[in-house]
């Protein structure tokens, strides 16, 4: 497979390593997927990259590779703009080949670890609340909330979004009016409310605005967070983050 798309593909990599250290790709003729949990199983990250996304993609069947992200990362960041990333399996299928093409070539080599067996199931859930807003626009509120705790509460109703937190000493609150500039869409069919950690959001965020300018929340009361991240090119970036219990 072959990609000119440096940064975005960079971008992507440094995404899904918010939520993994080791990751299985699932590469097929379609393109490649992955959906993975963090080790305390708080995060899930669901990736897609279709083949059109690539300039060139070739796949005979379906196969797992498994590979470490910081390793990965290393080799990518030494891309430049006008670079191309060609990647390809090794003849014996235990290394993974990187080659970086531009005024000169550079080729690297990572080994391919032992994938794991077990397979994340796509979750089956339903929200109350979705918001469509800015991913700029979301970080920010989260690095205002982080101010002051570790954690925020998210809620939604028909008046907008509020997003609280609070710590020992002091407390931050910002609102988004439905119908603002700051909210591009809105559907609420309840009130909902939920507690997630500013540690794994504001990661997740910060990395994933890369890759999108446009980030949808979907929620219900102390249910996960969705966060679906619109992707440039043909496929998805989908988080899932568990809730906190709040102790009154």
């Amino acid at each position: 497979m072959r990609v000119s798309d440096t940064k975005t593909f960079r971008s992507v990599i440094d995404a899904i390593s918010a939520v993994v250290d080791e990751a299985t790709f699932v590469i097929s003729p379609d393109g490649i997927r992955l959906r993975a949990m963090d080790p305390s199983r708080v995060a899930m990250v669901d990736w897609e990259m279709q083949k059109t996304s690539f300039d060139e993609y070739e796949a005979d069947g379906e196969s797992k590779v498994c590979i470490n992200l910081s390793e990965f990362k290393k080799i990518l960041k030494r891309a430049g703009k006008d670079d191309t990333i060609e990647i390809s399996l090794g003849e014996e299928g235990n290394q993974l080949q990187v080659k970086i093409r531009g005024r000169y070539t550079r080729s690297f080599t990572i080994p391919i670890l032992e994938a794991s067996e077990e397979e994340v199931p796509e979750p089956r859930l339903t929200f109350n609340a979705k918001v469509v807003l800015t991913a700029d626009d979301f970080y920010e509120t989260l690095r205002d909330a982080e101010l002051v705790s570790d954690n925020v509460r998210i809620e939604a109703d028909e008046d907008g979004l509020v997003m609280n937190a609070k710590g020992d000493v002091a407390g931050t609150r910002i609102e988004m009016k439905k119908g603002s500039d700051a909210l591009i869409s809105m559907e609420v069919k309840e009130p909902s409310k939920a507690t997630f950690s500013l540690s794994y959001l504001t990661d997740i965020v910060k990395v994933a605005s890369d890759t999108s300018d446009i980030v949808t929340l979907e929620f219900s009361t102390d249910m996960p967070l969705r966060l679906d991240f619109r992707q440039r090119y043909d496929g998805k970036l989908v988080y899932l983050l568990a809730p906190r219990v709040e102790v009154e």
